[in-house]
């Protein structure tokens, strides 16, 4: 079995989309694929929603750009794909409970 059409681009023809240290956030949950050591296939990686900052970016099959995302809160560094990530700016992060109080204070 072949991969699908739109699997068959090649996206090293363009630059990664994104770079060593820019924030993201996973658009979907990630299952270990048999990849991840020390957890069962199929156990969840990552939520829809964490977020984590691109440590490094390598390729699969000279085909694919994959970003080893570190997520910090599941101290975890997890390789991606491009397209279960966004750029996350820095006020689309909710500022946790009582940050602006101790600003203000």
């Amino acid at each position: 079995m072949g991969l699908a059409r739109r699997e068959q681009e090649v996206e090293l023809v363009a630059p990664p989309r994104f770079r060593i240290g820019d924030r993201v956030r996973a658009v979907k949950d990630v299952r270990n694929d048999g990849t991840y050591p020390h957890r069962a296939v199929g156990d969840i990686l990552v939520t829809k929603g964490d977020v984590g900052y691109v440590r490094d970016i390598g390729t699969f099959l000279q085909q694919f750009y994959i970003y080893a995302v570190d997520f910090v809160d599941r101290a975890m560094i997890v390789g991606m794909r491009g397209k279960e990530l966004v750029a996350v700016e820095d006020t689309d992060i909710a500022a946790p409970a009582g940050a602006a109080a101790s600003r203000a204070g």
